[in-house]
């Protein structure tokens, strides 16, 4: 249908009076355009069973390529043109047909043994190879089947005979049922020398708009329109119990939910164990990338690819192998980012982030590429303060790991951020094994893989426990602490938020409940999670009695990007990852020092470069640059910066008496201080004010980094009637360029 289509919409474009509908057929092909054979590839398959491919049969549907070329020499001016334009193509389907039958067996064949072990695949080759030797005729044997084949008879009573056919049957019932597209076989005028490992040509451009979907299937999304009881089930594990309740039961919609998810799987296992796509067909596969994969093996040498595909193609780590290829080596000739806002595309999400890639193949280079981040419009890709270049150099010392974009919304972002990344090094810095914080990062709890170890208060009660001081729950020597979630967590504050439950969200059903002012100032309080987890369950809990940790999900669109806090001895899920010291014994000051600067407007300033989705992923994080430890050892007055950051972050964390064991750490033995709003103000804008200095912005550039925060502005004007935070932080920079640490500025 949708060929069909594709053909009226043409005819409609190129429609010309007087002129008949110009034949199409050769141009529009239906079929899965990413699992397929090249002819090469079946020639190594049989080669590798000991049976010679046919250069003959080959050389026949190669000559195809005469009779399309002689289809795009027609101009279809009249009927009669248009009459042979239909006859020569059938020609061109007729000679090439028994090519394509062999194609979609050997691809079948592939895709019944992908991701099998050796003895499995055995099982499969062992008759295959065993019934090829006893026929003479191998490649009408393969291309049309066992009835067709004279020494082969079907019901011979042979075992591996039967076997064979049953297996040629399964192998092209997958390739009916999946549509498998041969690319030489279905533009044979676009390449020649077919059985060479590279053959010569390729599309002059491939442009589109693949499909955003990933390979892996998505239950609850699956279940919203067919159970909404097993997609509302609140944990991975209980929605893993519904499913095989409903199987034992013997409902349709089971054998729907195991046929769907095997295809699924059965997709990713082909697509990885292909060879087509050793750049993007990492992780959770998205269709998407396996597309932009697809299409850099399509185009000439010369060519050129332009697609749109979601931001994570040059952002993602999985995508990062891909975008070093193109991007280090000047192959990337455009690069235009654009936000949804609902104008482009009304189904999807309005804060979803989309790009247009424009790269050429491997023999096309540009000194410099075009970029354009944020995009409401196409228009805007003229506006030269929006529009900048980055070259080769630039993608490799911004992030050096993985060479992936950095999103600039202006020229000015993109020469503070290079000015930035000029002096001071990133945490991580794996190119060059330099590292100067050693942590190591970790999630402790996965909240879908590990549902089956959560406890709801009711369950342990249930169980027997009791509740217990500092958010526990003590049956005997068994301790449950509490999971805590990113969303009950806010810079310098563990305590921001109880989580709810909202029985009615098929979507994220635990919702932050805000601390209140009066909760915050009771150093007794504790925020309540929504699950308990075992303390014996991860080492890490056991291990230490505070953890630096910072929320996943975000956006560079929200309040903050980067948000982190110290955490007491509780249990974490992946939405708050932990940075845990990699050496012995736990430093409190260095981790003071790392805190501070992780929450820092100009360390979030530039992770809303690089955030492009909702996750602030590791390999974002250990890209950013970060003050390094001799550098706070500069002084102001007769402090210096290192101390400051320790008096400071005491005073906005250990606001509780469950982070005592990293108020010792940092040398103070009393009492926890009492929450106080305008005071925790003050303190943040001093230290944002410091480390402004310490990175080496000027007060402009500080000034107009911290526009670059519109909500906090607005909140501020709606409060306050001005940018006080901003205001705080530029006086604040005053105060410490004059040595004074003491004073508290009145803006």
């Amino acid at each position: 249908m949708t060929v069909e289509l594709a053909k009226v919409s043409l005819w409609l474009h190129s429609f010309t009076v007087g002129a008949p509908l110009s034949f199409l057929d050769h141009h529009l092909r239906c079929g899965d355009s990413l699992v397929g054979l090249r002819v090469a590839e079946a020639t190594q398959d049989l080669r590798k069973m000991a049976f010679m491919f046919l250069d003959s049969a080959i050389a026949a549907a190669e000559a195809a390529m005469k009779g399309m070329q002689r289809i795009e020499e027609m101009s279809d001016a009249d009927i009669a043109e248009v009459r042979e334009s239909a006859t020569l193509f059938q020609g061109v389907e007729e000679t090439t047909a028994e090519l394509r039958g062999l194609l979609n067996f050997l691809c079948g064949f592939r895709w019944l043994i992908a991701g099998r072990k050796p003895k499995e695949r055995a099982e499969f080759e062992d008759p295959l190879v065993t019934t090829l030797g006893q026929t003479k005729d191998t490649y009408k044997l393969l291309t049309k089947g066992p009835e067709h084949v004279a020494d082969v008879p079907p019901n011979s009573g042979d075992a591996a005979r039967l076997k064979f056919a049953e297996l040629w049957d399964q192998a092209r019932y997958v390739a009916d049922r999946e549509g498998f597209l041969h690319w030489e076989a279905a533009f044979p005028g676009v390449w020649r020398h077919w059985q060479n490992i590279r053959p010569e040509g390729g599309f002059d451009a491939v442009v589109g708009n693949p499909p955003w979907d990933r390979i892996k299937l998505q239950e609850v999304e699956w279940f919203a329109t067919r159970h909404l009881h097993i997609a509302f089930a609140p944990t991975a594990a209980a929605r893993k119990t519904a499913v095989q309740r409903v199987r034992e039961q013997g409902a349709f919609i089971a054998d729907q939910f195991d046929a769907a998810k095997a295809q699924a799987e059965n997709l990713s296992r082909m697509v990885r164990s292909s060879g087509h796509y050793p750049l993007l067909s990492g992780g959770d596969i998205n269709l998407y990338s396996l597309f932009v994969e697809r299409a850099m093996n399509l185009i000439k040498p010369d060519g050129l690819v332009g697609l749109l595909t979601p931001s994570g193609i040059y952002a993602d780590k999985t995508a990062a192998k891909f975008f070093t290829s193109v991007s280090t080596g000047g192959r990337v000739a455009g690069l235009f980012d654009f936000e949804n806002k609902k104008i482009f595309f009304k189904d999807v999400h309005a804060s979803f982030k989309f790009c247009a890639l424009i790269f050429g193949g491997e023999d096309r280079r540009f000194d410099e590429t075009t970029c354009a981040f944020f995009l409401h419009d196409t228009r805007t890709v003229d506006d030269p303060d929006r529009c900048f270049s980055l070259t080769p150099a630039d993608f490799a010392r911004v992030n050096p790991n993985t060479c992936t974009a950095p999103v600039f919304r202006t020229r000015r972002d993109a020469d503070i951020t290079r000015r930035i990344y000029e002096r001071h090094p990133v945490l991580v810095d794996r190119s060059r094994g330099n590292e100067p914080w050693p942590i190591v990062y970790r999630t402790m709890f996965h909240m879908a893989n590990d549902s089956h170890l959560f406890r709801t208060s009711g369950q342990l009660e249930a169980e027997g426990f009791y509740p217990v001081e500092g958010n526990r729950w003590r049956k005997g020597a068994d301790v449950y602490v509490a999971l805590y979630e990113g969303k009950m967590v806010q810079a310098f504050d563990h305590r921001a938020a109880n989580i709810v439950n909202r029985d009615g969200n098929l979507f994220r059903p635990g919702q932050p409940d805000r601390t209140l002012d009066e909760e915050h100032r009771d150093p007794a309080f504790s925020p309540r999670p929504r699950y308990w987890v075992n303390q014996q369950d991860r080492a890490a809990v056991k291990r230490f009695g505070w953890f630096l940790a910072f929320k996943d999900i975000t956006a560079s669109t929200n309040v903050r990007t980067m948000i982190a806090g110290i955490v007491p001895q509780v249990g974490c899920g992946h939405t708050l990852p932990v940075l845990i010291p990699a050496e012995d014994g736990v430093d409190g000051a260095s981790t003071a020092c790392l805190l501070a600067n992780l929450n820092s407007f100009c360390f979030d300033y530039v992770a809303r470069q690089k955030v492009q989705g909702t996750h602030l992923t590791w390999y974002t994080v250990e890209q950013l640059p970060v003050i390094a430890p001799d550098g706070y050892d500069q002084t102001f007055g007769n402090t210096t910066a290192r101390e400051l950051v320790r008096h400071h972050v005491l005073r906005l964390t250990y606001t509780a008496h469950d982070l005592a064991p990293f108020a010792r750490d940092l040398g103070c033995d009393g009492p926890p201080f009492i929450w106080n709003e305008e005071e925790r103000r003050h303190l943040r804008a001093r230290l944002d004010a410091l480390y402004f200095h310490l990175y080496g912005i000027t007060r402009d550039d500080a000034a107009y980094i911290l526009n670059t925060f519109p909500i906090i502005r607005r909140e501020d004007i709606t409060r306050f009637g001005t940018s006080r935070t901003r205001d705080l932080i530029l006086a604040y920079m005053n105060a410490l360029t004059a040595g004074d640490t003491d004073t508290v500025v009145a803006v």
